[in-house]
């Protein structure tokens, strides 16, 4: 086995790696935006979801790619919206809501699917997004078959990575999610609108979330299909957890599951003989391990979960 096979194959599997975790990276950032205001967000995989659909449906309308993605993020952070209305006006027990949300997207997008395109199963192909290659990147040895040719999407989830770490970390509007997730009573008492900085935190991880599903339907397919998210939602809300409500530490678990999913197309180059079941079980294996506690504890905002009774 030569060394110029030897670096394709690992150009193939860092490049595999970024697009299979860029809808992760997105849900999970998100997750942290909702948890770290103290909304439990268990819905990413039904915004996920809805956000797909309607991805896919802008660009069948428009036959431009980026208004689906506008569109399909909107209305990510529509069902957002619909979430923080049960769980900070009514006080809605956040658990049973979001799993109303999961439930809800894969009725609803079935349905939609069978009235806008009489179609059980998957949609039409649409337009996609298609890929950039950069440059720059492009031409560095090695890293270039890698990093230089890859959907824009990919390239907008790793920059959110560093802009969610220091909007959260480097701004006042940061703090403010921040304290308002630890100790609500207090972030009162200085004048903090907890109603309003709860909204902000849901309403962004739909949003976020949204991008994660669009590019399941319009950055790494051309199509919706049925039930396509596949659990990521909740593989995201994992990675969140593993990477400790921090964007950063979120983000290497992310890559984490992405390349336990994009070790099924390495194996299949080296011509390995490996149950493919097997392979399709592994980024949820990872799951379960990071779970357990390999990471250490992970403890979340003390006011994560817990209504906010106090004054509005």
């Amino acid at each position: 086995m030569d060394w110029g096979f030897i670096m394709g194959i690992g150009a193939f599997v860092i490049a595999s790696t970024l697009r299979a975790a860029t809808p992760l990276i997105f849900a999970a950032l998100g997750g942290v935006f909702s948890e770290r205001s103290g909304v439990f967000n268990i819905g990413l995989e039904g915004i996920m979801l809805f956000s797909a659909f309607f991805g896919m449906y802008g660009s069948y309308l428009t036959n431009n790619p980026w208004l689906g993605v506008l569109l399909g993020t909107l209305v990510g952070g529509l069902v957002a919206a619909v979430h923080a209305f049960l769980s900070i006006e009514l006080r809605a027990n956040q658990t049973v809501s979001g799993v109303a949300l999961n439930l809800m997207a894969v009725a609803g997008t079935n349905m939609l699917l069978v009235k806008f395109f009489h179609s059980v199963g998957q949609s039409p192909s649409v337009a996609k997004v298609a890929d950039w290659q950069v440059p720059l990147l492009k031409d560095i040895p090695f890293l270039g078959d890698a990093i230089g040719n890859l959907n824009p999407l990919v390239y907008l989830a790793l920059a959110m990575v560093a802009l969610s770490s220091f909007f959260l970390f480097g701004t006042t509007t940061g703090l403010r999610i921040r304290s308002v997730g630890e100790n609500p009573e207090a972030a009162a008492t200085v004048g903090i609108s907890i109603r309003k900085i709860r909204y902000l935190g849901v309403i962004a991880s739909g949003l976020l979330g949204g991008l994660g599903g669009v590019f399941l339907s319009l950055g790494s397919m051309d199509l919706f299909k049925e039930n396509m998210t596949a659990g990521r939602g909740f593989i995201a809300l994992a990675a969140m957890i593993s990477g400790k409500y921090n964007p950063v530490g979120a983000f290497f678990a992310c890559l984490l599951f992405g390349f336990a999913e994009a070790l099924e197309g390495q194996f299949q180059l080296l011509g390995m003989n490996v149950p493919t079941q097997f392979l399709h079980m592994l980024p949820y294996a990872c799951t379960i391990i990071l779970i357990l506690g390999v990471v250490g504890k992970s403890v979340p905002p003390a006011a994560d979960g817990i209504p906010y009774e106090g004054r509005k």
